[in-house]
């Protein structure tokens, strides 16, 4: 009797701890799809915040692998190579950036957008900010040297963040709004490079507040 109790209570043991091992598998086949996804979606957001902080060569696999939890080793099951994971940081970078102007043009009044795009982009805590703000801002002497491999797919941001502002610009032809949307944006850029090089937060924003000023007016 004594054995036939412990036989049983062995197999409703073994019964159980099947039952979980199944449930833990048939979980396991439908999470990893979604769950990689999710993983892969918050290292490109992560790396294109770094990058845009720190530089092309300081967004560190390491670094970066880290800031997800994840260890140097599983960014092989995510990437093909550094590279691919700058290139893909830098479209999701041009992706956000580009995403705020947009929101912010839209919102505002009716020939008045491109007046609130200059006033988003020479914000002062954009200034701050570098993980938050334009990529060509933070990375365009980077950007110009990119290697051949790279250079397609920069080019190609380029063009995309050209297109998306052109509509906004203020001109009556394209050819007026792309002539417009050169020399807002090269002023802009070259106003927010100028402003990070200084220390005193007041000049800083004397900086910014020239080139947004002066923008202003010249259309």
């Amino acid at each position: 009797m004594e054995a036939d109790f412990f036989y049983g209570q062995l197999w409703l043991f073994l019964e159980l701890h099947l039952r979980m091992i199944r449930g833990i598998l048939s979980v396991g086949m439908r999470y990893p799809a979604k769950h990689k996804l999710e993983t892969h979606q918050k290292i490109v957001k992560d790396a294109s915040r770094r990058v845009r902080a720190e530089g092309m060569n300081g967004a560190a696999v390491a670094a970066v692998m880290r800031d997800t939890g994840l260890t140097h080793g599983g960014f092989y099951k995510h990437f093909g190579s550094k590279d691919d994971l700058l290139i893909e940081s830098l479209s999701e970078a041009f992706r956000e950036f580009t995403d705020i102007l947009v929101r912010a043009a839209q919102q505002s009044l009716p020939g008045e957008a491109w007046k609130t795009i200059v006033k988003s982009y020479l914000r002062p805590e954009l200034g701050e900010h570098p993980e938050r703000g334009c990529p060509i801002a933070a990375l365009a002497p980077e950007l110009a040297r990119v290697d051949k491999r790279m250079k397609p797919q920069v080019v190609a941001e380029l063009v995309n963040y050209r297109s998306r502002m052109v509509p906004f610009m203020p001109g009556r032809r394209i050819a007026d709004k792309e002539r417009a949307f050169f020399a807002i944006f090269s002023t802009m850029v070259g106003a927010v490079e100028i402003a990070r090089m200084l220390p005193d937060p007041a000049m800083r924003e004397k900086v910014l507040g020239s080139a947004r000023d002066f923008l202003l007016r010249s259309f």
